[in-house]
């Protein structure tokens, strides 16, 4: 237990982040904890086709590369390691461990979590029979490991937040109903899981920060559950309010933000500058958690295909019709699935061949491999000599790949035997919480009162807000937020439900939820339904959502003139 700060970096936001991080992190300057987020939906996939080829692996094998590299220098500064590179197979990760350690002529201590993987007892819980069956569970397996002197912890599927929140519970001794102090972690947890989105990664106005080389982003925790966000002195990118507040409303849902160790609420939040690069997060209210836990639920779907045919010149639409109608009578048995979208970058009297193009694209989805691999791409080759004038396309079809159906379901916590495996390979299972509340939505909050009527200008929404955007399975979220208090006077009034709609008709035809967060002056729209089944089967440009936030800032809008004026914008 201490009352010290404890500060932690982030070395990873996904299964490929950047590969040099974990090193950068360790030599950039002081920590007490790297973590590294691996795992996502479509990772739990990825990893669960590997393990089906080989049982001995699903891990991510690209941190054992990265403890190689930078174990021996985590030990010698005592930073401790604190991953999910686990996967499905964290047992397997914590060994291939210590025989680096022996390798390196290193004492590391390794621990792991485990206890997620629930694909032995899917009948029993009702969750049918999935490829990978993970729960997500929380933070105090990793604190117990902590405790009991590891320097590397390894999980598998634990909420993002929980790889802060078990080092801060661990360093100050929190108990299991300090819900305010576990709900401050949790939020600087959301902050860091995402790596560089927290210091101008991926940022809507990327041109005010050095966004070349955006640095990894760290927390200063504090005893009372507040943090400072910031980064090493003299790396890319910047910690502003903006930044922090972009990754803040990346992926969520409503004002209760939920955990297996406590629930947050978002609109608790208060966000205010402490020096260059450092931005304070204070005043977050935590509630129990809910009596179940989520769980990631991963189906081989099937298989798909595509094809993208390149239309140039005059007749766009004619051409674009010949070939669908050659292809779609070439195909003998047609696929379950056939999405054909045509999309018109062309344009008229181009001064470029690129510039006068269009783009036909068709993907095709079905359980038959066969169907959708030679005989759909054989089909759409065979056409290239008797189709439509100056027919090519952007590269050759291969054959059909297999996709995956994510779905989230919920198990009661009791029924997921969450286990600490210690240095000394001792077993402690952890409890469930003893007290829970059930999820209910908040009251809505009052808005702003709207500005004066006055003389508007027809220009890009995103000129005054910024925007970000993502993915939850087939669900899609977009925060939007307003940077002055003028600004979100205006945007709470005017970027309605039934605005986005119009301004998004790919979205018109889904259920639209708006939530409102007056302390942080945004919005979150969340999109049931838009990406499908889940970015591995989504059938869509942007299967992920996570460039629908920049096209809504480019959808032009009718804009108070008082707050495009120097200062407003």
């Amino acid at each position: 237990m201490s009352a010290s700060p404890l500060r932690v970096g982030n070395a990873s936001g996904f299964y490929g982040d950047r590969f040099s991080a974990v090193r950068e992190m360790l030599e950039g300057g002081q920590l007490d904890v790297l973590t590294g987020d691996y795992l996502a939906e479509l990772t739990m996939l990825i990893l669960g086709r590997d393990r089906m080829k080989d049982p001995a692996t699903g891990y991510a094998k690209t941190f054992l590369r990265q403890m190689e590299q930078s174990l021996a220098l985590a030990l010698e500064k005592k930073v401790k390691v604190v991953v999910n590179a686990g996967g499905l197979n964290p047992a397997g990760l914590a060994a291939a461990l210590r025989e680096l350690s022996t390798k390196l002529g290193v004492k590391a201590r390794i621990a792991h979590v485990e206890g997620d993987d629930l694909i032995a007892n899917t009948d029993a819980l009702g969750l049918g029979s999935p490829l990978t069956a993970n729960a997500y569970l929380g933070a105090w397996g990793i604190a117990e490991c902590l405790k009991a002197g590891a320097d590397v912890v390894v999980t598998g599927r634990v909420t993002d937040a929980s790889l802060v929140v078990g080092p801060a519970a661990a360093h100050f001794g929190w108990k299991p109903d300090d819900w305010d102090r576990l709900a401050g972690a949790m939020v600087a947890g959301h902050v860091l899981e995402c790596g560089t989105q927290a210091t101008g990664g991926n940022y809507s106005f990327f041109t005010e920060v050095d966004a070349r080389r955006p640095g990894f982003p760290l927390a200063e925790l504090h005893a009372d559950g507040s943090s400072v966000i910031t980064k090493h002195e003299g790396t890319g990118g910047a910690v502003t309010v903006d930044t922090v507040l972009a990754q803040l409303v990346y992926e969520i849902t409503g004002a209760r933000y939920a955990g297996p160790d406590a629930t947050a609420r978002f609109d608790t939040i208060s966000l205010a500058p402490d020096g260059k690069d450092r931005v304070r997060i204070t005043g977050v209210r935590g509630e129990p958690p809910p009596p179940t836990v989520k769980v990631c639920l991963n189906n081989l779907g099937g298989y798909k295909n595509e094809a993208t045919f390149v239309l140039v010149g005059l007749d766009i639409e004619q051409k674009a019709r010949l070939v669908r109608e050659q292809l779609e009578a070439a195909m003998t048995r047609k696929p379950r699935e056939a999405h054909w979208t045509l999309v018109r970058t062309d344009r008229e009297d181009a001064a470029t061949e690129e510039q006068a193009a269009a783009f036909l694209r068709v993907v095709v989805k079905d359980s038959d491999q066969k169907l959708v691999g030679r005989a759909f791409s054989g089909a759409a080759v065979e056409l290239a000599l008797g189709s439509y004038p100056g027919f090519t396309m952007t590269a050759p079809p291969s054959d059909g790949a297999p996709y995956g159906v994510y779905t989230p379901a919920y198990v009661e916590a009791e029924k997921v035997e969450h286990v600490a495996v210690l240095p000394d390979e001792t077993r402690t299972v952890i409890p469930p919480p003893k007290q829970t509340r059930g999820l209910a939505p908040v009251e809505p909050p009052a808005l702003p009162a709207p500005l004066a009527v006055g003389p508007t200008r027809r220009m890009p929404l995103g000129r005054i807000v910024a925007a970000r955007s993502g993915d939850k399975g087939g669900t899609a979220n977009i925060g939007v937020w307003a940077r002055t208090d003028e600004a979100w006077r205006w945007l709470a009034h005017a970027l309605t439900v039934e605005k986005l709609r119009e301004l998004l008709p790919e979205a018109a035809a889904f259920p639209i939820e708006r939530h409102v967060f007056p302390g942080l002056r945004g919005l979150n729209f969340v999109i049931d339904g838009l990406l499908g089944e889940g970015v591995s089967s989504s059938t869509r440009f942007d299967p992920q959502g996570k460039a629908l936030g920049e096209w809504l800032r480019s959808r032009h809008v009718d804009i108070p003139e008082s707050l495009l004026r120097e200062g407003q914008g």
